[in-house]
């Protein structure tokens, strides 16, 4: 593997679902798992087997039918868990089981009412459990953000010597901030006895808002796997968002030189198969995915982007599988943009019609928070047919503005 090898684990299928409202049948699952593939993710975790019948239905479809990424099955350090985890995933051509199990103490007390000393037990049990039924096998203490860093090493030594072959640090509850998680990873690398042999993965929430940044932050520092979801969907605010980490990578290549098998052009149709699944899109201000992230409306930007799109658009629209960017009028809209889209609905105008046209579009704008193509024709056929001066500016003397097309 390069060293700037950057594997993405997809947990959609499984944190994502359990997001509010977000629940999916089995046969939805396995519809996104595919597209997922067609994207290029190299590890689908596709959902939490001992959770409920449909649960392992769904991860035992995905496991069938989809061969392309490793498929994964969460499972808590539970030997009932690990059994039905191995049992779902026995059609897959790749399978990995991934165990959680706490690691801070706030958890240990008063969620698993356990000591340090039954947490290590448990997490040496589980691991080798687990490698009895497959070769690869994930470790996640949980709330590893919120725990003794001396601990933490710890039980990551001790499941790293029973056989994990992935250390997952997750900020389990959005807590941390980009230098100190990246500072837990750097610790790890340094303290663990086979560190070398060991990919490190980050898994954060966003609670803070924080969770693309930490990913990023763990990356350079080391991590190798980096486990979000599309849409950032997840549990509370959710998790950090596939498609802004990819096209952070895309954009800052200066600064993240990393490698992945993503198909960014995959982005923008996973999140809008997401969004049909789950009816409900992500707010319109998301990044790279979002109804507004190629739309402009201030006249400035307009003018800037039809002179060049990247004067505001630091991505294409196609490079992340966006049919287009978007001229959104309004009443902060120019000159520029106007003339664009009545150019498009079939009208010509010579510059003191489009002066007038201009005039009449910003008394409409104000009374409206966008205005539609209905209410340009609107003023094409109402008031600008009533001005006086109209044909008097086109070049062969005839009207200026032309009807528009079928």
């Amino acid at each position: 593997m390069s060293q700037n090898q950057i594997y993405f684990f997809d947990t959609t299928l499984r944190d994502g679902e359990q997001s509010p409202g977000c629940s999916m049948y089995t046969t939805e699952k396995v519809r996104l798992a595919k597209q997922l593939e067609s994207l290029g993710v190299d590890v689908i975790e596709a959902g939490f087997a001992i959770a409920s019948e449909g649960d392992f239905a769904s991860v035992r479809q995905v496991a069938h039918e989809v061969k392309g990424p490793r498929i994964c099955s969460l499972s808590r350090a539970k030997e009932e868990d690990i059994v039905a985890a191995a049992r779902a995933l026995e059609p897959a051509a790749k399978s990995r089981i991934h165990i959680f199990l706490a690691s801070s103490d706030i958890h240990l007390e008063y969620k698993l009412q356990i000591s340090r000393e039954q947490a290590l037990e448990l997490a040496d049990k589980s691991v080798r459990m687990a490698r009895n039924y497959v070769d690869d096998v994930e470790f996640s203490p949980e709330d590893a953000s919120r725990s003794d860093r001396n601990f933490l090493c710890e039980m990551v030594q001790v499941a790293v010597d029973a056989g994990a072959t992935v250390i997952n640090l997750p900020d389990t509850v959005g807590y941390t901030v980009p230098h100190e998680y990246a500072s837990m990873f750097r610790l790890m690398k340094e303290r663990i006895r086979g560190a070398e042999n060991i990919v490190f993965s980050s898994h954060c929430h966003n609670d803070l808002g924080l969770a693309v940044a930490n990913s990023l932050a763990a990356l350079e520092a080391g991590a190798r796997q980096v486990e979000c979801t599309i849409n950032g969907i997840g549990e509370r605010a959710g998790n950090a968002a596939l498609e802004e980490l990819a096209a952070a990578m895309h954009v800052r290549q200066d600064q993240l030189p990393f490698h992945h098998n993503l198909d960014l052009k995959q982005l923008y149709p996973t999140s809008q198969m997401l969004s049909e699944v789950i009816t409900f899109a992500p707010a319109p201000n998301k990044a790279v995915v979002g109804s507004n992230a190629f739309s402009h409306e201030a006249g400035i930007h307009q003018h800037g982007v039809m002179s060049n799109p990247l004067c505001y658009e630091i991505m294409t629209p196609s490079q992340v599988g966006v049919p287009a960017n978007k001229m959104v009028l309004g009443k902060h809209s120019g000159r520029r943009a106007l003339n664009h889209r009545l150019k498009e609905l079939g009208y010509s105008l010579s510059r003191p019609d489009l002066d007038l046209a201009y005039e009449r579009f910003i008394e409409v704008a104000d009374r409206k928070k966008s205005v539609f193509d209905q209410d340009l024709v609107s003023i094409m056929l109402t008031h600008l047919r009533q001005s006086p001066n109209l044909g008097q500016h086109g070049s062969s003397g005839s009207s200026a503005v032309a009807a528009p097309q079928p």
